[in-house]
């Protein structure tokens, strides 16, 4: 009977600590807006929350834990906006849902930064569900300073190589 017992218990605590909480109802009141690694908390504590994750090309990427009626863009400003080497046409937003059945939306986020008139069709941003995980990809820039200090080190070694050379045959 105990061992009955034991092996009951063992099984509600494993399913118990083993399932991931993307849903949360309210937030802890003493932990507003807490930063700890890539993990941010902006909860509403009067609303339902979901946990999505941005990664990419965006300030502070990390998991989020957000109001459910929240969009991509709100997402995006809450990670800080994009860096200036993200690529804001072919932002992905990839979703999956009950079914373990993974779907990917592309959608063009200048499209609602650049446009200078209303369109008659509407810009459509996806809504976030739990779980969701938006990317914005780019690619890392090279400045002016950056060109600058890559030639310089390499006239610099050049110069030593040839000053070395230049020693050694002499000698």
């Amino acid at each position: 009977m105990k061992k009955i017992l034991f092996l009951s218990l063992f099984i509600i605590s494993s399913l118990s600590f083993a399932q991931v909480k993307d849903y949360e109802l309210g937030s802890p009141q003493n932990s507003l807006r807490n930063y700890n690694g890539g993990y941010f908390d902006y909860s509403d504590p009067t609303s339902i929350n979901i946990k999505v994750s941005v990664w990419g090309f965006v300030k502070y990427p990390g998991r989020y834990t957000i109001p459910i009626n929240s969009t991509a863009s709100d997402l995006i400003s809450f990670a800080g906006g994009p860096t200036d080497d993200a690529h804001l046409n072919d932002l992905r937003l990839y979703k999956v849902d009950a079914d373990s059945n993974q779907t990917m939306i592309k959608f063009d986020y200048n499209d609602l930064l650049w446009e200078d008139n209303l369109k008659l069709s509407r810009v459509k941003v996806p809504t976030l569900q739990a779980g969701d995980i938006l990317v914005v990809p780019g690619s890392p820039r090279l400045y002016f300073r950056d060109w600058f200090s890559i030639t310089l080190s390499v006239v610099s070694t050049l110069i030593s190589l040839s000053i070395l050379i230049l020693n050694i045959v002499r000698y």
